[in-house]
Formats: C-alpha cells, structure tokens, sequence
C-alpha cells in the first residue's frame, strides 16, 4: 500500500479529483447495477472476497486470479484505484484486500459509496478496455489461520475479535460452527463502535481511543466469516493502523480441532 494515498476517501476527495487521467473509480455493486446508475466515469469491478478455508497456496492462486481480473477490466496497478459499493462499505473493503493480495499499490475505499454520493449519476454500460498486468502477488495482505497460529504468542501483533460478547465468550454462536470461543489473546471489541453509520467511520481519534494501541501498530481482525471484520479493518486502518482481515475468522478456525480456543 502506498503511504501517499489514503486507505479510505470521501466523496468530497472523489469529487475534485474527478477525470483526472490516473483515478479509477470501480463499482464492486455488480455490473447491472453499475448500469442503472454509477458514479461518473467508474467501470464495474466485481473482485470478490477472499475466501473462508482457505490455505497459502489457495490464497496464491486467487492472486493470480484477481490480476486476471483486475487486467479484464483496464485496471493494470499503475493507477490510483477507489472502490465503491453500495454504502455500507462490506463489499468495498472486501474488494479492495482481493486488490491488495494482487499486488496493487494504491487502492481506497469511498466512505459510504453511493448512497453517500450527492454529485452526478451516469446511466448505461461502458466499454473495458483490457490490459496487460504485471503485478507482484502480496499474499500477506490476507492472513491464514497458519500465519496466525504461529504468531499467537507474538507481542508485535495483536488479534482483535470484533463479534459480539456472546460469540466471544462461547455462550453463543453460529450453529454451523463445530467448537464456540475465541482465538485465545485475541482482544474483543464491537465493530459498529468504529463506524458513526453505515460506511462511515468514526474520526480517528476515537478509534485510536477505542484500540488502545499506538499509531502503526500491526492488528489482525476476525469475526464469523470476515464480513464484520473486514469493516473493522477498513476503519482501523483509515486510522493509521497495519490491519487486515482474516477471512476464514471464527468460522474456520473452529473447524481445526489442532488450533487452541478459550472460552
């Protein structure tokens, strides 16, 4: 990630910065609903979400994928790339660690997307121009319960739960999941304390407030299946933080009777 472009951008920041010849804007709602109505200029640009049970070479493999996908679509690295969804941010921040495993150096997320857009709209289906792409995959960007298992007693790094006291605690959870807990020194906090509404974080220092932690420092989010925490990573590193989102969260780490759990 470059450290000269923000991690998240508001539609003030899009607006003035509009046509110029660098700025990609990409729509992650999907390219139908890209047609009925888009931000000027966008392209549709559906990346998907890192998936849950996935291994290191599972996660190579959707880098290569993902650069695929990114060249289908005109998109080569070399351009600064804001990703948009429909306002809640979920498929944005999604979209944009599927980017960022693919190697892509400057990508940002519109801060309540769409709804949050009070400029022009266009109508109608664009033409992509599709590029070649050399970008070198980031396979860190998207943590794996491996990397977290042998880093658990890691002071630099901290796990950060961001479910609900119930899930945490054990007393509650999804009954799809074999065990119920929490990856154990893993620190809980609610995510929808880091957002003032839907998209919309929290200024940053209350959510350096709320972390505890020192600007800079290195967190891993989980939550059940990474949507949660996906948002928590967003906002956290929209305050300054190293964070990233484990995908597989709860849902797979439960799933490995080998991986320790507290209750």
């Amino acid at each position: 990630m470059s450290a000269d472009f923000p991690p998240l951008v508001d539609a003030e920041w899009v607006r003035e910065r509009l046509g110029e010849p660098d700025l990609v804007l990409g729509d992650c709602r999907g390219p139908n609903a890209h047609q009925r109505g888009h931000l000027p200029g966008s392209i549709p640009l559906v990346l998907g979400s890192p998936p849950p049970l996935a291994d290191p070479e599972t996660i190579r493999e959707l880098a290569v994928e993902i650069q695929r996908r990114l060249g289908r679509h005109g998109v080569t690295g070399a351009e600064r790339l804001v990703l948009y969804d429909r306002g809640d941010c979920v498929g944005a921040a999604s979209s944009a660690q599927a980017a960022l495993l693919a190697g892509h150096p400057r990508v940002s997320v519109l801060a309540q997307g769409i709804a949050g857009w009070t400029g022009e709209i266009e109508q109608g289906a664009v033409e992509l121009q599709k590029m070649r792409v050399s970008l070198e995959a980031h396979p860190e960007a998207v943590p794996t319960w491996q990397g977290l298992r042998d880093r658990l007693n890691d002071p630099a790094l901290t796990i950060l739960d961001v479910r609900t006291p119930e899930e945490y605690s054990g007393r509650a959870g999804a009954p799809c999941d074999p065990r119920q807990g929490h990856i154990p020194g893993a620190q809980r906090l609610d995510y929808e304390l880091l957002y003032a509404g839907p998209g919309e974080p929290e200024p940053v220092e209350r959510i350096r407030g709320l972390a505890g932690l020192p600007e800079g420092a290195e967190i891993v989010a989980y939550c059940h299946s990474g949507s949660r925490s996906a948002l928590a990573a967003l906002a956290l590193r929209a305050a300054g933080y190293n964070a990233r989102n484990y995908p597989g969260s709860w849902h797979e780490w439960s799933r490995h009777d080998e991986l320790p759990a507290e209750r």
